[in-house]
Protein backbone atom coordinates (compact mmCIF):
# COMPACT_ATOMS: atom_id res chain seq x y z
CA UNK A 1 0.00 0.00 0.00
CA UNK A 2 1.08 3.30 -0.98
CA UNK A 3 0.36 6.70 0.82
CA UNK A 4 -0.07 10.35 -0.50
CA UNK A 5 -0.13 13.41 1.49
CA UNK A 6 -1.98 16.77 0.06
CA UNK A 7 -2.03 19.97 1.67
CA UNK A 8 -4.66 22.74 0.85
CA UNK A 9 -6.14 26.09 2.42
CA UNK A 10 -9.55 27.57 3.11
CA UNK A 11 -10.49 31.45 2.81
CA UNK A 12 -9.57 32.61 6.06
CA UNK A 13 -13.78 32.95 7.28
CA UNK A 14 -14.58 31.04 10.50
CA UNK A 15 -17.92 31.03 9.20
CA UNK A 16 -17.16 29.09 6.13
CA UNK A 17 -14.30 27.02 8.03
CA UNK A 18 -17.27 26.00 10.17
CA UNK A 19 -19.38 25.06 7.23
CA UNK A 20 -16.36 23.15 5.67
CA UNK A 21 -16.25 21.31 8.87
CA UNK A 22 -19.82 20.58 8.93
CA UNK A 23 -20.05 19.31 5.15
CA UNK A 24 -17.22 16.90 6.10
CA UNK A 25 -19.45 15.41 8.51
CA UNK A 26 -22.04 14.59 6.65
CA UNK A 27 -20.02 13.51 3.11
CA UNK A 28 -22.54 12.45 0.38
CA UNK A 29 -22.32 8.28 -0.03
CA UNK A 30 -21.86 8.64 -3.96
CA UNK A 31 -18.62 10.21 -3.06
CA UNK A 32 -17.89 7.94 -0.17
CA UNK A 33 -18.37 4.90 -3.21
CA UNK A 34 -16.35 7.11 -5.51
CA UNK A 35 -13.45 7.28 -3.32
CA UNK A 36 -13.06 3.51 -2.33
CA UNK A 37 -14.09 2.76 -6.42
CA UNK A 38 -10.74 4.49 -7.20
CA UNK A 39 -8.48 2.48 -4.87
CA UNK A 40 -8.11 4.48 -2.50
CA UNK A 41 -8.47 2.39 0.99
CA UNK A 42 -8.17 5.34 3.50
CA UNK A 43 -8.51 8.65 3.80
CA UNK A 44 -7.99 11.25 6.44
CA UNK A 45 -8.55 14.78 6.94
CA UNK A 46 -6.84 17.26 9.41
CA UNK A 47 -7.36 21.01 9.76
CA UNK A 48 -5.56 23.79 11.41
CA UNK A 49 -6.94 27.08 11.70
CA UNK A 50 -7.68 27.41 7.50
CA UNK A 51 -4.96 25.00 6.50
CA UNK A 52 -5.90 21.23 5.47
CA UNK A 53 -3.49 18.36 5.30
CA UNK A 54 -5.30 15.03 3.66
CA UNK A 55 -3.62 11.73 4.13
CA UNK A 56 -4.28 8.90 1.29
CA UNK A 57 -3.47 5.22 1.76
CA UNK A 58 -4.02 3.80 -1.63
CA UNK A 59 -4.30 0.00 -3.33
CA UNK A 60 -1.47 -1.15 -5.98
CA UNK A 61 -4.35 -0.49 -8.92
CA UNK A 62 -4.70 3.41 -7.74
CA UNK A 63 -3.86 5.91 -10.12
CA UNK A 64 -3.95 9.87 -10.25
CA UNK A 65 -5.16 9.72 -13.85
CA UNK A 66 -7.72 7.17 -13.78
CA UNK A 67 -9.28 8.88 -10.48
CA UNK A 68 -9.22 11.98 -12.10
CA UNK A 69 -10.95 10.75 -15.52
CA UNK A 70 -13.41 8.81 -12.89
CA UNK A 71 -14.32 12.31 -11.26
CA UNK A 72 -14.74 14.13 -14.39
CA UNK A 73 -17.20 11.71 -15.47
CA UNK A 74 -19.27 11.45 -12.04
CA UNK A 75 -21.84 14.14 -11.85
CA UNK A 76 -22.02 13.66 -8.07
CA UNK A 77 -18.37 13.94 -7.86
CA UNK A 78 -18.41 17.50 -9.80
CA UNK A 79 -21.39 18.69 -7.92
CA UNK A 80 -19.52 18.04 -4.41
CA UNK A 81 -15.94 19.35 -6.37
CA UNK A 82 -18.29 22.71 -7.45
CA UNK A 83 -20.02 22.82 -3.15
CA UNK A 84 -15.94 22.49 -2.31
CA UNK A 85 -14.62 25.50 -3.78
CA UNK A 86 -16.88 27.80 -2.16
CA UNK A 87 -14.72 27.22 0.74
CA UNK A 88 -11.13 26.14 -0.66
CA UNK A 89 -8.73 28.79 -1.55
CA UNK A 90 -6.15 27.26 -4.15
CA UNK A 91 -2.62 27.69 -2.75
CA UNK A 92 0.20 29.85 -3.89
CA UNK A 93 1.83 27.93 -6.45
CA UNK A 94 -1.07 25.60 -7.16
CA UNK A 95 -1.35 25.10 -10.90
CA UNK A 96 -4.76 27.10 -12.22
CA UNK A 97 -7.76 25.08 -11.06
CA UNK A 98 -5.54 22.70 -8.75
CA UNK A 99 -7.14 21.69 -5.03
CA UNK A 100 -5.41 19.37 -3.27
CA UNK A 101 -1.29 19.76 -3.78
CA UNK A 102 0.41 16.71 -3.73
CA UNK A 103 3.20 16.66 -0.85
CA UNK A 104 7.02 15.33 -0.92
CA UNK A 105 7.88 13.15 1.81
CA UNK A 106 11.13 14.55 3.35
CA UNK A 107 11.29 12.06 6.58
CA UNK A 108 10.14 9.06 7.23
CA UNK A 109 10.94 7.17 10.78
CA UNK A 110 10.62 3.27 9.88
Amino acid sequence: MKRHCFTLDLYDDPELIRGYDQWHQQVWPEIIDSIRASGIVTMQIYRISNRLFMIMDVNDQFNFELKASMDLDNEKVQQWETLMWQFQKGLPFAKPGEKWVLMNEIFSLK
